[in-house]
């Protein structure tokens, strides 16, 4: 079948239909939409047989949708109408929600219904985020392809909408207000709502600013609204009956528009405020904690959650110092676990907020560097990646450097740079090669899309991908590591014996230093548009340059 996808942004939803939908055979053409103008021009150029919407913000023109079955991918039940259906969701408490396939008709998610799904929501308050990229996308993968199946049935016919369905409008930011003297839970899930965009407007410390990414914490007694302590970039906000972790906002003011972390916005205002420490092996601190360790027998686990996996140059020494520090505890397997998203490489945010962009991306990419190298010599033990979520550019590349890649199976890779107008690092120039072989390399790393976790594995990249089950995979990863520390002995032998004829055919150090004379060309003479596509990126509303922006990609 030939399907068109129409979408506001390649996101992770809409690249796991497009990862899908191929691997099943169809031919898949997608269209990223800036202009609502360009997709009449899109769909005759297409020629589809089912055009399908999975992200998509803008009205399907009238001539589209009477011209080709249009189905949009409502994330909401059935009966739920407007765009800001998940806000609502989670700052009504829901404890059931849903996604729905809707034909395009002129009145806006009231169309015939194709399918839906169900699920529950989380007991604890999700990102909004969060709660997409996981229930939503995992519910909405499944319902395109029962569409697809749909669309190929002559005697199918979809069922006409419940009229009688809610409809609400756009959430405003007079809906998401609050004030830091209500209880935790009512700050955390207004907060939550709203992340990661547009955030919720508030003050911190007398600055304007709109915050995210919140968490649950506890502080000494004081005035509601103040800020009890700081750690790693993170604020702890009292309320009015506890404290929440606020670990990222956007000053409110022209000129100013980056989310980042929290203490960074605030910068001086913060003198004073205390730094809590966060001991590596300690057990679990309330409050956001991004890397931390502990032993299972044989294995040792180190965890790092990085916010949309972005990894700052602070963050990646940290990280760089708790693998030495793993490496050096008398354990057969090290285990390095992602959070919600693995990796996705460098801090676009924080190298565009610095005095000096070029100067602080060399920093940046140097520091993960550093900490790709210790992960690929190390000898003493058996290093597996387990990807829970999906990775980008550096972060793929940082999971390569393990021994042996566990992937879950839904997630999506997206092995290169080229679209960030760079040309790489994190050594790989090393790890992509050596198991996917050099033609293969160039394709990944030149024609600029996502790769599927069963792709992956088809590839070599991953070595195992695990059942999607979410609340299982951590488990299911421990069984492999438990396996692979009953073999360490035979694996540890081959690894050094490996690395050491890797090391004597061509020094590891000589790929760093070929790759960082590129990057300095890219980073410091700006040669493929990496500052016009960091902007691109972080400001979504602006397009991307024209020629690394993805208009149509098509595959089948």
């Amino acid at each position: 079948m030939r399907i068109l996808l129409l979408c506001s942004a390649f996101n992770g939803l809409s690249q796991r239909a497009w990862t899908t939908l191929r691997a099943r055979g169809h031919h898949v053409t997608v269209h990223v939409v800036h202009d609502p103008d360009t997709i009449p021009g899109a769909a005759a150029a297409a020629g589809p047989d089912l055009i399908v919407c999975p992200f998509l913000r803008r009205r399907v023109p009238d001539a589209v949708w009477r011209a080709y079955r249009t189905i949009i991918i409502h994330p909401g039940p059935p009966g739920d109408r407007g765009p800001s259906s998940l806000d609502w969701a989670i700052m009504d408490g829901e404890r059931q929600w849903g996604v729905t396939a809707l034909q395009a008709t002129g009145d806006l998610d009231a169309g015939p219904v194709w399918g839906s799904r169900s699920f529950p929501m989380p007991a604890e308050p999700p990102r909004k985020s969060t709660l997409y990229n996981a229930q939503v996308a995992d519910a909405a993968v499944d319902l395109i392809a029962e569409v697809v199946t749909k669309a190929g049935d002559p005697g199918f016919a979809p069922q006409d909408h419940d009229q009688a369905g809610r409809s609400r409008p756009p959430v405003r930011q007079p809906d998401r207000g609050f004030s830091w003297d209500d209880e935790t839970g009512h700050v955390l899930r207004r907060i939550r709502a709203a992340d990661g965009r547009p955030g919720v407007h508030t003050t911190l410390a007398g600055v304007p600013v709109a915050v995210f990414d919140a968490h649950p914490g506890t502080a000494t007694p004081g005035e509601p609204g103040t800020i009890a302590a700081r750690r790693h970039g993170a604020v702890l906000v009292r309320t009015g009956d506890g404290a929440v972790w606020v670990g990222h906002a956007r000053r409110l003011s022209p000129g100013a528009p980056v989310k980042l972390p929290a203490a960074t916005v605030l910068g001086r205002v913060l003198a004073g405020v205390p730094e809590v420490l966060e001991p590596l092996a300690a057990e679990q601190p309330p409050g956001p904690r991004e890397i931390a360790y502990r032993r299972l027998d044989d294995v040792g686990l180190l965890r790092f959650d990085f916010y949309n996996g972005a990894m700052s140059t602070a963050q990646c020494r940290r990280l760089t110092a708790a693998v030495r520090y793993a490496a050096a505890q008398d354990t057969r397997v090290l285990v390095l676990a992602g959070g919600e998203v693995f990796a996705n490489g460098i801090h676009l945010g924080l190298i565009e907020a610095h005095p000096n962009p070029a100067a602080e991306a060399w920093r940046n990419i140097t520091a993960i560097n550093d900490l790709c190298r210790e992960i690929i010599t190390c000898t003493g033990q058996v290093v597996v990646s387990a990807l829970a979520g999906g990775a980008g550019a550096g972060g793929v590349m940082l999971a390569l450097g393990a021994d042996v890649v566990l992937a879950r199976d839904g997630i999506v890779l997206n092995p290169h740079y080229e679209t960030m107008g760079l040309y790489g690092s994190e050594y790989w120039t090393y790890v992509l090669p050596r198991r996917v072989g050099e033609a293969q390399s160039r394709l990944l790393t030149s024609r600029c899309e996502p790769v599927s976790a069963g792709e992956a594995a088809a590839l070599g990249m991953v070595d195992e991908v695990l059942p999607a089950d979410r609340q299982r995979f951590p488990g299911t990863v421990l069984e492999r590591a438990a396996e692979l520390a009953a073999g360490s002995d035979a694996l540890l032998q081959r690894k050094r014996a490996d690395r050491e004829a890797d090391e004597q055919r061509r020094p590891l150090e000589t790929y760093r230093v070929r790759e960082l004379a590129e990057m300095s060309h890219d980073i410091f003479e700006d040669r493929h548009g990496f500052a016009a596509a960091r902007r691109a990126f972080l400001h979504p509303a602006a397009p991307a340059p024209a020629a690394r922006r993805p208009a149509l990609l098509s595959g089948g």
